[in-house]
């Protein structure tokens, strides 16, 4: 049985230097697809980490929200009208606020997310919460995020090696005295693109911390749990119908999609990611074109002559296309391994969940062999002038 090797494959490597060069660029622009998916999806689900580990079934907010950290505070009063609605099981207050806490090395104050809520009634879903809850019951004790950033010191590390009773100073903003409170235990929950590190605490402590800037009675979010079987279409409507219009209630999906809207469109790095996503995209086709082109025109005597002989044109156009799906193919596989190198370091330099997933694979492969397959065909209108005429 004869093999044949096909005419496309044989075109690319008769010059064996341009074409590495030209799988080189191609990964390199299959590599920038994957570094700006990694920081969108990064930017999304850091972003929407705590309304991940929501417990609750409905979520009554602001009707000024913006998003999770731009403290658009309402009366706690809202939440609790809601008890009287049919469905609704209980209600859990939560309380959001930046503050700065002190480096205990270096004396450095930096900004730190605030998270507080009622002990008795915990609102997140978190295995290393459940296991601190006693603790956070205690006065003036927090819990520390072990995924903060490093800028706040050893404080994780630190409670790792037995050390139970460090004493962190927290600052409200603006303020020139701080608030001393001892690490308790650690979570894990991590950082985002506005959030450098996280604390919990319980309500009593977190009014203490800031006792001129937030009275109890202003609550960010409210957590709703609706009783076993109810209709949470029906409460939604009922709850939207009756409360004033300073509140709005959303269900968990609509919570994160909204936080995730907000990152997409209304901030500088959700355009600045979805602007070189694109752009990536466009700069790839102009180089395969490029490619693709550049090896007609050096191939365009042999193509004459196939033509001189009885190929149709249908044949010249699928080596052409052959071509830049050979090209996708092999440039993908080093873009796709050095993605995963980097996504890697990123992460451990960021702090940020930049994990390779399948979803994002198969985005980069599908758009590859596309940004490839389009550029195939602006490259053919070379080839359809190609005249037998022309090898004379």
């Amino acid at each position: 049985m004869n093999f044949k090797i096909p005419l496309a494959w044989l075109q690319l490597v008769q010059q064996k230097i341009r074409f590495l060069i030209a799988v080189a660029g191609i990964a390199f622009i299959v590599l920038l697809m994957f570094v700006q998916l990694g920081f969108q999806d990064a930017l999304y689900s850091s972003a929407t980490a705590v309304h991940q580990n929501l417990k609750g079934d409905l979520f009554l907010v602001s009707s000024q929200y913006k998003s999770l950290t731009s403290n658009q505070s309402f009366s706690r009063t809202r939440l609790y009208q809601t008890l009287g609605f049919n469905g609704v099981e209980s209600v859990s207050p939560m309380y959001l606020q930046f503050a700065k806490l002190k480096n205990p090395e270096t004396g450095e104050k930096y900004s730190i997310y605030v998270i507080g809520f009622d002990p008795g009634q915990p609102v997140m879903n978190i295995p290393e919460l459940d296991q601190n809850l006693d603790r956070l019951k205690i006065p003036d004790v927090m819990l520390f995020d072990r995924d903060s950033r490093p800028e706040f010191g050893p404080i994780a590390a630190n409670f790792d090696k037995g050390d139970t009773e460090q004493t962190i100073e927290i600052f409200p903003f603006d303020a020139p005295i701080g608030y001393k409170v001892r690490v308790g235990g650690l979570f894990s929950l991590g950082p985002s693109f506005g959030v450098d590190g996280n604390l919990i605490v319980s309500d009593s402590t977190f009014l203490r911390i800031n006792p001129n800037t937030r009275p109890a009675e202003k609550i960010d979010v409210g957590i709703i749990t609706l009783k076993p079987g109810a209709n949470q279409e029906n409460v939604v409507a009922n709850l939207e119908a009756s409360l004033p219009n300073d509140v709005r209630i959303f269900t968990r999906q609509g919570f994160i999609d909204f936080e995730k809207e907000y990152w997409s469109a209304r901030t500088p790095i959700g355009f600045i990611l979805n602007i070189m996503l694109t752009m990536a995209s466009v700069v790839g086709v102009v180089i395969v074109y490029q490619i693709l082109y550049s090896n007609i025109a050096t191939q365009f005597i042999a193509y004459a002559t196939l033509k001189a002989i009885g190929y149709p044109n249908s044949y010249l156009l699928n080596v052409v296309f052959q071509q830049a799906l050979i090209l996708a193919l092999l440039a993908y596989i080093p873009g796709f391994i050095v993605s995963i190198g980097l996504y890697d370091f990123a992460m451990s330099a960021t702090k940020l969940p930049i994990v390779m997933t399948a979803n994002n694979a198969l985005i980069v492969f599908v758009s590859a062999v596309l940004m490839c397959i389009t550029s195939g065909a602006l490259a053919i209108n070379k080839l359809r002038s190609a005249d037998p005429a022309d090898i004379f």
